[in-house]
């Protein structure tokens, strides 16, 4: 969810106060040894919180059961980062809205601007009965956008896969999006100079699905509907945790392996 124009000043203002490595026309540092192994998924160097340990108090703008916000919060904290969240019985830095608007969040530190009164995320609907693997896929999602992570599948290697023309029919029938929406989540890149991170991951949990049937060589990016190995490794690269929290990781022969900090390469690494 962007901001409005008039706010974009402020927004690049802000981010430089909490993290003066969001300056523009600096290059964002990288620590050492994080893109060794590879890792993917990025950051938005604008919307990027710093790797100072941080909690982001959370509240809730609709009356919500106890046991549906301890399963929202947990859900938020499972990406494991120096960047936790809590509840507050006051206004939160992050507020979650359960009303009509589909899902969304505020990338990064932009959620410092949105006025106290309207939400900085929303979970359309969400309830103790929505499934596990709904919470997963959404939830994470969009805490990852809190965390500036932007949609994986804007990466530019991706976008050049997709078909505009076929793209446009294909969410208007699925989801009644307009040309001008389908352009700005599916087929607009990112630009390089925007973010840092590593190669491309099909599978990230901020990627979308995108079929086979609009990609221009016939076959479907899968997405992500819970976190990949590598979105929590380069995510805790940035925002390193003490300690580090395991984690799975695919084997050879599809077992889970673990993870684990490497405080030499301060990095994680499979084990």
């Amino acid at each position: 969810m962007p901001l409005p124009p008039r706010l974009v000043e402020q927004s690049a203002r802000h981010a430089i106060r909490v993290n003066p490595s969001n300056a523009p026309l600096r290059e964002q540092p990288v620590p050492a040894g994080m893109v060794s192994p590879p890792q993917r998924l990025v950051v938005l160097v604008g919307k990027y919180w710093g790797a100072t340990q941080r909690v982001l108090s959370v509240s809730f703008m609709e009356p919500t059961p106890p046991d549906l916000r301890a399963r929202i919060l947990s859900h938020m904290n499972a990406w494991g980062t120096g960047v936790s969240f809590a509840e507050t019985s006051g206004i939160g830095e992050v507020r979650i809205s359960r009303g009509p608007g589909g899902y969304w969040s505020y990338l990064g530190t932009d959620i410092a601007l949105v006025p106290p009164s309207v939400q900085t995320m929303n979970l359309e609907g969400f309830t103790m009965s929505t499934s596990e693997a709904e919470f997963r896929r959404v939830v994470r999602h969009e805490t990852g956008h809190t965390l500036g992570f932007p949609h994986e599948h804007l990466r530019r290697e991706l976008v050049q896969r997709i078909d505009p023309l076929k793209a446009y029919a294909y969410y208007f029938a699925c989801c009644g999006w307009p040309p001008e929406m389908v352009d700005s989540n599916v087929l607009t890149s990112l630009e390089e100079s925007s973010i840092f991170g590593t190669p491309v991951d099909q599978t990230s949990i901020m990627c979308y699905p995108i079929p086979a049937s609009i990609t221009k060589d016939g076959s479907a990016i899968p997405g992500g509907g819970d976190f990949s190995f590598w979105d929590l490794t380069f995510a805790r690269s940035i925002y390193p945790p003490v300690p580090f929290a395991p984690s799975p990781a695919p084997g050879a022969d599809g077992a889970a392996a673990a993870i684990e900090w490497d405080p030499a390469q301060d990095v994680a690494v499979p084990v």
